[in-house]
């Protein structure tokens, strides 16, 4: 049985331990959680009622406990850097919500912590974590295995709209204080759509981004528009927005041999439901396949019922730990997608594409 801490028990950290509850099926076999801690107190007491640990105020009591195995980090942005580094230093498993620290700094220093922290102990191999869930949406995890088996072809290029229209105040939340977010919507949900689309693509090369801020009166941006680039001549093109008044999330991949569409994640952001195009095709005598006009043959899949993604992600983080293994969306994608963030920034103050490598 492993037993689990929790640091940060807002609404993230409540997403966690209903999912950990939710799959554990009253048998602990993904977790117990024993610990829950905020630096307001009467939320760490929430939690713990709900799940039947204990509540405590000071993160170190759960970084430092010998009779914690796994912790969830799950702070706002500026404490996720030093609480991993000493859950790693401590010999702890760790699941970091994303983005895997403020920026690319903090990135590495997570990551050079986990090389060190492994080396001392390599019998008990530490695992790493990015809390990445877009990817375990069944949707996402539908059209990438429909890619894997070629389905639609060779990749050209991706498309991605994801946003929100926030709530009022929202310009005086955490996310909109530059020291304590690191970013504005560009690093919020944008971190989610550059990792899908490194995990559907692969290496990017080039980065070119525009971070407006159009509406919210904040330091930070509330619109990122992004363009990526392969070396095989590929694009990904992303806009992630504050200002999108009815929520969206549209992931659409174009291939030669047609299209997949992933809309919605459920909730607010209305049903996920998967499309794939074909294009019409001829097979010749020699086994060449040409490809013709016409409209493509469509299929649709809808995935009803409630967000399974967090619950998909635990289990695939648990069963990274038992097989000691690095699990899917793991430490160095959670930096590779703060990478790929820093270039746009980067690109958007000095209006010119910038090489990702440019950023170490």
């Amino acid at each position: 049985m492993f037993r689990v801490g929790i640091i940060g028990c807002g609404l993230i950290g409540k997403k966690r331990v209903q999912a950990i509850q939710k799959i554990s099926n009253n048998d602990n076999h993904f977790g117990k959680i024993v610990l829950c801690c905020d630096i307001d107190y009467s939320k760490a007491c929430q939690l713990a009622d709900l799940c039947k640990g204990e509540p405590c105020s000071s993160w170190q009591e759960i970084t430092r406990n010998k009779n914690v195995d796994v912790i969830v980090v799950s702070t706002v942005n500026k404490f996720l850097a030093p609480i991993v580094i000493e859950a790693l230093q401590n010999g702890k498993q760790v699941l970091c919500e994303k983005p895997l620290g403020r920026n690319v700094e903090e990135s590495r220093a997570i990551l050079n912590t986990l090389s060190q922290a492994s080396s001392l102990k390599p019998q008990i191999p530490l695992v790493l974590k990015t809390g990445f869930n877009h990817r375990h949406h069944p949707g996402i995890m539908k059209a990438k295995e429909l890619v894997d088996q070629g389905e639609i072809g060779p990749l050209y290029y991706i498309r991605c709209r994801y946003g929100h229209g926030g709530r009022p105040g929202y310009d005086k939340e955490w996310r909109a204080d530059k020291d304590l977010c690191g970013g504005g919507e560009l690093l919020d949900q944008g971190v989610h759509v550059v990792d899908l689309f490194r995990w559907f693509m692969g290496i990017f090369e080039d980065a070119f981004g525009y971070i407006p801020t159009y509406f919210w009166d904040m330091p930070v941006e509330d619109n990122a528009f992004a363009l990526f680039k392969t070396i095989r001549n590929q694009v990904a093109s992303m806009h992630t927005s504050w200002t999108q008044w009815k929520n969206i999330f549209s992931f659409e991949v174009f291939g030669e041999a047609g299209y997949i569409i992933v809309d919605g994640l459920g909730g607010s952001y209305g049903p996920e439901t998967l499309k794939i195009g074909k294009r019409p095709r001829t097979q010749s005598l020699d086994l060449r396949i040409s490809y013709e006009g016409g409209a493509p043959e469509e299929e649709t899949i809808i995935f009803d019922g409630p967000d399974v993604s967090w619950e998909l992600e635990w289990k695939e983080f648990i069963g990274a730990i038992k097989e000691k293994r690095q699990p899917i969306g793991d430490g160095l994608d959670g930096f590779e997608a703060n990478r790929m963030i820093e270039a746009v920034y980067r690109s958007a103050k000095e209006n010119r594409p910038v090489k990702i490598t440019e950023i170490e």
